[in-house]
């Protein structure tokens, strides 16, 4: 059965090595007859949620008029969502942490999804990425119904490009290939 694959790119570099891993993720999916849709959320104006509550009473329209509305319309509709980040002083970076949280405004209607995650970082051990991994995993938490089904972990790169020789390339289009 075909799913809906939506990966949010956090990785403010494109071609940068997580959104390289997001790629061959999305060729496995793709390859595996999925419909896969790869948002690289730099490149979306999307601003931080304010907590003024807007969207509590206006039915969940926030009152930032900016890309969420259809970035979380998508993140709603998708079967599985990959979350992918560079570790940026051991946690996840600021753009793909601003879209978790304007998700408040529907929060209720994210549910029922399979959650894969991506991490690359500079640093030789997984640990470094722990607390990213685990940044990911609290918002699954809130996420009725959620299911884990996978990480890469893109240890030891820094330089965009460095993770086609490393284990989590082969790794990435593999766990995409098996959603």
């Amino acid at each position: 059965m075909s799913k809906k694959v939506l990966i949010l790119s956090g990785s403010p570099r494109k071609g940068g090595n997580s959104d390289l891993l997001c790629d061959e993720f999305m060729r496995g999916a793709e390859e595996a007859g999925h419909e896969v849709e790869k948002i690289r959320v730099a490149e979306k104006k999307i601003g931080y949620c304010s907590a003024c509550y807007y969207c509590q009473q206006s039915g969940g329209v926030c009152a930032k008029k900016d890309d969420m509305a259809e970035v979380l319309q998508k993140i709603i509709e998708a079967d599985v969502i990959v979350l992918s980040s560079p570790v940026y002083f051991y946690s996840i970076d600021a753009q793909l942490k601003t879209v978790i949280d304007r998700t408040v405004a529907r929060w209720t209607e994210v549910k029922d999804k399979e959650f894969y995650y991506i991490v690359t970082c500079a640093d030789d051990e997984r640990e470094s990425q722990e607390r990213t991994i685990e940044c990911f995993r609290g918002y699954a938490d809130c996420v009725e119904g959620a299911v884990e089904k996978g990480v890469v972990y893109g240890i030891g790169v820094y330089r965009p490009g460095e993770i086609k020789n490393s284990p989590a390339f082969a790794q990435a289009y593999e766990m995409g290939k098996s959603v």
